[in-house]
């Protein structure tokens, strides 16, 4: 997509139609090229101005936008990988709808996602990979949640969610009274962490989440409230006074703000620590590099041919399991994971788990934001609620329910 051109050049790319103008000069046909935009974008119930730019829409409607594109190119057969991934659920709904009428229409769909509920929903053949090999093809009608797990993975799965072992100890860090620059954003916020504690934070999208979490590892800018480590105040202006004073932080968009595609995956996890690593202060030091790099690998059990291998060739799990293994790299006191297990299959949706429960066990302090509600409440200790910038009330894990994370998540809606 590109974001500078309308939705009508959008979706006519480098195939523009053309009139001829005095009957022998060729030039795009803009009044034919909108109006055919026009019919395509009510095949896929959108009800936008095809002169709009791109760089105007939602994800989702770039989504419908790109649906449409394919449908003017008279496609039989439709990939859509991991559609819902960013979306909410009125646009999943959405989604959906246009599926059905694709369908209607005799275009085949090949709808590849890790949301098991929705392949069931949706599906009328499931096909099941793991590791890059084919297992098998089945009725959707004849699956259930359990035997496609199972098949994933390649064993039976009694709990997704590791047993909690870590015990939370004395508050570590403290927030108060945190508020955006941005009017709009999050305002007030006061909450804290415990030593090995996994505080979940739940809210709907618009809830200012990230963006408060941007704002404690100094991404954004604050205009008031304090951050405090074990009762003193840190000075957080930019990310790397947040690295420096022990915070980590993964973001909730890997592609685009988390790994280094063209670099190798010992490049994405060394990066963020070559400063300890260096002789003399000035040159690295090569072999305790590598030394960190296979340490972390075997760690993290990062499946990958070898060390030197670009990331952008790994798994989303794999890819993730190696933006982990980056921030333990700095030894960190607090972790914030923001969506970690978005867009990647159960088996690694496991793993990572179980890393997270394991840093718990070991002390370190976990921030976990999830849209995930089943996520946050089969690991988090307590869950932290938001809705419109502003924190709506704390739940104890072992209390957590839908309802109750739901109730406070519309609060001020």
């Amino acid at each position: 997509p590109i974001p500078a051109r309308t939705i009508g050049e959008n979706i006519f790319l480098g195939r523009y139609p053309i009139k001829k103008l005095f009957g022998i000069i060729p030039v795009v046909d803009h009044d034919k090229m909108y109006a055919d935009t026009e019919a395509l974008l009510k095949r896929v119930r959108m009800n936008f101005n095809p002169r709009q730019m791109l760089g105007e829409l939602s994800i989702s409607q770039i989504q419908s936008v790109e649906i449409a594109k394919a449908i003017s190119a008279n496609c039989k057969v439709m990939i859509l990988d991991e559609p819902t991934s960013s979306l909410t659920h009125n646009e999943v709904e959405a989604l959906f709808q246009i599926i059905e009428d694709l369908k209607k229409n005799d275009v085949a769909i090949v709808y590849i996602s890790h949301k098991i509920d929705e392949i069931l929903r949706i599906s009328d053949e499931v096909t099941i990979m793991r590791d890059g090999k084919y297992i098998g093809t089945w009725d959707a009608k004849d699956l259930t949640n359990e035997f496609i797990i199972a098949k994933m993975v390649g064993r039976e799965l009694t709990n997704l969610y590791p047993k909690r072992e870590n015990i939370p100890g004395e508050v570590v860090f403290e927030v108060e009274d945190f508020t955006s620059i941005n009017p709009h954003s999050f305002r007030n916020i006061s909450f804290n962490l415990r030593k090995g504690e996994i505080l979940g934070v739940a809210g709907l999208v618009g809830a200012q989440r990230t963006e408060l979490m941007e704002g404690l590892f100094g991404i954004r800018s604050h205009t008031s409230g304090t951050i405090k480590y074990l009762g003193k105040e840190m000075k957080i202006n930019r990310p790397k006074d947040a690295i420096d004073s022990g915070i980590a932080m993964l973001t909730e968009d890997r592609r685009n703000t988390g790994i280094l595609g063209v670099l190798s995956v010992a490049d994405n996890i060394s990066i963020a620590s070559l400063n300890q690593y260096l002789d003399y202060g000035i040159a690295i030091n090569d072999k305790k590099i590598e030394s960190l790099v296979e340490k972390n690998i075997e760690k993290m059990d990062i499946k990958t041919p070898s060390s030197k291998t670009l990331i952008k060739s790994l798994s989303g799990g794999n890819q993730q399991k190696v933006l982990i293994g980056r921030w333990l790299a700095n030894n960190p006191d607090v972790l914030i994971l923001d969506e970690p297990t978005r867009g990647i299959d159960v088996g690694a949706k496991y793993e990572i788990y179980t890393i997270i429960a394991d840093l718990a066990k070991q002390g370190k302090s976990i921030i976990m934001i999830s849209s995930e509600m089943p996520e946050l409440i089969g690991m988090a200790d307590r869950i932290m609620v938001m809705c419109d910038g502003r924190v709506t009330g704390f739940i104890d894990g072992k209390d957590a329910t839908q309802e109750n994370i739901m109730e406070l998540a519309t609060k001020f809606q």
